[in-house]
């Protein structure tokens, strides 16, 4: 009877035991997973999966432009290193000086005289145009319009038409006719407005005896009185300028333009007209 009264609360301790495993409550059927639950996680993922892409776009676009100046620069440097190396091969050449003062014929040795305005030749262009020689400007000018940048075999190029009053003499064929060519170096123009970065290009012109090739800035000079400025960097070693005199060396001509006769009766009747200017 002893044994009995002993196992008898081990018993029912057990029995409780397997009551509260077999009377667990349900899980709750509001843990489950709604259609619009569902669909606001899924718009959350693709909201996120956009903005990653945009991020990877605008880095792959940042790349790309920071190759491309990296490239125009190497262009550039490549330019300059260039010019670098003709002028360590002109070291140690006595300088010339250029003065603007009237000199007489005789005392100018090899160097040509200039009136201060003059017809000018581009034979690679054909055509004839009437320059200002200008000492005080550095760089050479020429008139031009629609000018657009374009890149050939790696090199920077680049494409205009000549910019002319429609009373400017020039051979007419050559009015609208688009003129390609590389572009040697940029240079910046201090104006009143700003500052402008203009390009630069070379091309093979002659002023009576003279033929080499000069480099030229390109800009609009259609109010101007001459299409052509002449400038320090193209007198340089080669020429004086006699200012009481203009249009020393005659018109160069070209197939499809008016004869140099009748060029210096135009240029006669003219000469007044550019003086008011």
């Amino acid at each position: 009877m002893r044994t009995r009264s002993f196992l008898l609360p081990i018993f029912c301790a057990g029995l409780l035991a397997m009551a509260g495993c077999a009377v667990q409550p349900a899980p709750d059927a509001s843990d489950d997973l709604t259609a619009s639950a569902f669909d606001a996680r899924m718009e959350r993922l693709e909201s996120n999966l956009a903005l990653r892409c945009t991020t990877q776009t605008e880095l792959l676009r940042v790349q790309a432009e920071r190759a491309q100046r990296i490239g125009s620069d190497v262009r550039d440097n490549g330019r300059l290193l260039r010019h670098l190396r003709a002028d360590v091969e002109n070291i140690g050449q006595e300088p010339r000086v250029v003065t603007t003062c009237p000199i007489e014929r005789g005392d100018t040795g090899s160097k040509e005289m200039l009136g201060r305005n003059e017809w000018v030749g581009f034979p690679t262009v054909g055509t004839y145009l009437k320059a200002r020689i200008d000492s005080g400007a550095n760089t050479s000018s020429l008139s031009a319009r629609e000018i657009t940048e374009f890149e050939r075999d790696g090199d920077d190029w680049i494409r205009f038409k000549l910019s002319l009053e429609d009373d400017e003499p020039v051979v007419d064929a050559m009015r609208d006719e688009w003129i390609e060519a590389p572009v040697t170096r940029r240079v910046k123009i201090i104006q009143a407005s700003g500052t402008e970065s203009r390009p630069v290009i070379s091309l093979l012109m002659t002023l009576g005896p003279l033929k080499q090739r000069v480099e030229f800035t390109l800009n609009d000079r259609s109010h101007l009185s001459y299409p052509v400025l002449l400038g320090r960097r193209f007198l340089m070693d080669i020429a004086l300028i006699d200012v009481s005199q203009s249009y020393i060396h005659p018109r160069p001509e070209y197939p499809g333009g008016a004869s140099a006769a009748e060029a210096e009766k135009d240029q006669q009747d003219n000469d007044s007209e550019e003086e008011d200017r």
